[in-house]
């Protein structure tokens, strides 16, 4: 097999938009317009490796959590 295959698999430049695109037409881009929308209700929390491999799934980590305030609550009341 060639070296070549006479396939060039060279990605267009990042700051170029397709012809039937124009950038007017676009209109001016607004930063964080959505962000307030997006952050209501969402906590991210990191994961350190070792933890997210026993709880992989949001609802494991939440119940793991809602288990664990449970027990917190009990020993406090005792």
């Amino acid at each position: 097999m060639s070296a070549k295959s006479g396939k060039t698999n060279k990605a267009p430049p990042l700051d170029t938009l397709r012809a039937e695109y124009r950038r007017k037409d676009l209109g001016a881009g607004v930063r964080g317009k959505y962000l307030k929308q997006h952050t209501q209700g969402t906590n991210l929390v990191l994961l350190q490796p070792e933890v997210a491999r026993v709880f992989s799934t949001p609802a494991a980590v939440n119940e793991a959590l809602l288990g664990l305030m449970q027990v917190a609550q009990r020993t406090a009341r005792s």
